[in-house]
C-alpha cells in the first residue's frame, strides 16, 4: 500500500509518499506560502533532483491538488492516483478523547473541533488538511495520528496543574505533552536496537529541535513529559522561554506596557536561546561557533538551555526510581555531538558516560557511552512520517 502522510499548517503543508512494505520514501515535498503571494511547491522524487514549482495556491484545497499532481504527472510522477490507499494526518492536539491514532470520521473532526481551542494555531489547519484531501480524493480512507496520544498514559499526579480541580473539570486544563509520535517512535527503536522488551526498560527520550520536549517512558509507557498545556512549557527552546514564572506576564504587560497578545509573541517567538543569546540566533549551529569564538550570549543561551536538559533528566530519573537509557533525538540532538556531549558530561551522578570518538556521529544511529557506563547514552533519528504511516497502515490494510 502507497500511504500519503500530510502535516499541514497554516500557511504550508509537508507532505510524504511511504511504500508500506519497503517503508521506502517514495517522494517527498513541501507547499509553501498558501494563501500568500510567492506560494511555491518544492518535492523530490526518490532518486531525483528536487523540483521547484511557483504555482498560486489560494487554499489548502489547490495545495492537496498539487500534491496529487506532483505525485501523478506523467513527467516526474511516482503513482497512479488509485495506488495511494490511504492517508495519514498528523493531528497536533487530541485532547483527553484520544489516546491512540484513529480512522477520521465525522465524530472524530467533530472531536477535533472541540479541542481546537487547545492548540488554536495547530488543531485548525490540521482540520483543513482533513478536509482538503477528503474533497480531492474522496473514498480514500484517512487516519488521525495525535501529538498527544503517546502522552495520555501519564498518571493524574504527572499531568496535574496546582490550579482549582474545576478549571480540570470544566476546560481540560492540564499538561498534555507534545512530540508525541516522536517520543513514541525513538523508545519503541532504542528498545529494538538494544535487543530489549521495552517493558524492561527506563527511558529518557530528548527531544532536542528548535522545539524541544522530554519524556520519562517506563515499561514503554510515558509517565511524565516537558511540554504542557501547550508547546510552551518545559525545556528552554529555540524561540520559546520554556518554564517560567507566570507573574512574569503580568510584570511585563505592566513595565512593557503591552497586551496580553504581545507578552504572548514574545515568549513564544522571541525567548529561548534566541532571546538568551542577545538574539545572535534560534540555530545550535551559529550558538555553537558564537560559544567557541567566546561570544558571551552565545555561551549564556547554550550553557542555560543544557542546565535545563540535565536538570530535567535529574527529575525524571527519579520519577522513574533511575534510568537504564537516554536516548538524544531531532535536529540538535541527533547532529550536535556538542550540545550532547556537554549534557552528557553532567550526567556523572547517574553514573553515564560518553564516549568522545562515538559522540562525532551526526544523525545515525549509534550507542554513544562507553563501556562501562552505567546508563546507555544512544542517538536515534526520530521519523514521525514513518510513524503515522506505519499507523495508517495498520488501520487501513
Amino acid at each position: 500500500m502507497k500511504i500519503l502522510v500530510i502535516n499541514c499548517g497554516s500557511s504550508s503543508l509537508k507532505f510524504q509518499l511511504i511504500d508500506s512494505d519497503s517503508e521506502a520514501v517514495i517522494c517527498k515535498g513541501l507547499c509553501e506560502r498558501i494563501g500568500i503571494e510567492g506560494s511555491q511547491i518544492v518535492y523530490t522524487p526518490a532518486g531525483k533532483d528536487k523540483i521547484t514549482k511557483v504555482e498560486p495556491m489560494p487554499d489548502h484545497n489547490r495545495a492537496i491538488e498539487l500534491v496529487i499532481e506532483a505525485l501523478t504527472n506523467a513527467e516526474n510522477g511516482v503513482v497512479k492516483l488509485e495506488e495511494i490507499g490511504a492517508v495519514g494526518h498528523r493531528i497536533v492536539h487530541g485532547g483527553e478523547k484520544f489516546t491512540k491514532s484513529v480512522i477520521i470520521n465525522d465524530e472524530v473532526i467533530k472531536a477535533i473541533e472541540d479541542v481546537s481551542d487547545l492548540a488554536p494555531l495547530h488543531n485548525p489547519a490540521n482540520l483543513i488538511g482533513i478536509r482538503a484531501c477528503q474533497k480531492v480524493m474522496p473514498g480514500v480512507p484517512m487516519v488521525a495520528v495525535f501529538d498527544t496520544a503517546f502522552h495520555q498514559t501519564m498518571p493524574q499526579d504527572a499531568y496535574l496543574y496546582g490550579l482549582p480541580y474545576s478549571y480540570y473539570e470544566k476546560y481540560g486544563i492540564r499538561r498534555y505533552g507534545f512530540h508525541g509520535t516522536s517520543h513514541s517512535f525513538v523508545s519503541k527503536r532504542a528498545a529494538e536496537i538494544l535487543g530489549k522488551d521495552a517493558k524492561d526498560l527506563k527511558m529518557i527520550v530528548c527531544h532536542l529541535g528548535n522545539g524541544a520536549s522530554l519524556s520519562a517512558v517506563d515499561g514503554g509507557k510515558c509517565i511524565d513529559t516537558s511540554m504542557g498545556l501547550t508547546p510552551l512549557e518545559g525545556l528552554i527552546m529555540g524561540t520559546r522561554t520554556g518554564d517560567i514564572d507566570p507573574s512574569v506576564v503580568e510584570f511585563i504587560m505592566k513595565k512593557e506596557n503591552s497586551s496580553v497578545a504581545d507578552v504572548t509573541n514574545l515568549l513564544n517567538k522571541k525567548s529561548g536561546v534566541f532571546g538568551l543569546s542577545d538574539e545572535l540566533s534560534s540555530d545550535f549551529r551559529d550558538l555553537e561557533a558564537g560559544y567557541n569564538d567566546g561570544h558571551a550570549g552565545a555561551r549564556r543561551a547554550v550553557d542555560t538551555f543544557v542546565y535545563r536538559v540535565v536538570k530535567y533528566i535529574g527529575s525524571y530519573t527519579a520519577a522513574m526510581g533511575g534510568v537504564d537509557v537516554i536516548c538524544f533525538t531531532a535536529g540538535v540532538g541527533e547532529n550536535s555531538g556538542f550540545v550532547r556531549k556537554l549534557i552528557c558530561d553532567r550526567l556523572g551522578f547517574i553514573g553515564a558516560k560518553i564516549d568522545v570518538e562515538a559522540n562525532k556521529v551526526r544523525g545515525e544511529e549509534k550507542t554513544i557511552s562507553t563501556a562501562d557506563s552505567k546508563v546507555t547514552l544512544l542517538v536515534v533519528p526520530t521519523n514521525e512520517e514513518l510513524a503515522i504511516a506505519r499507523d495508517t497502515y495498520a488501520l487501513c490494510k
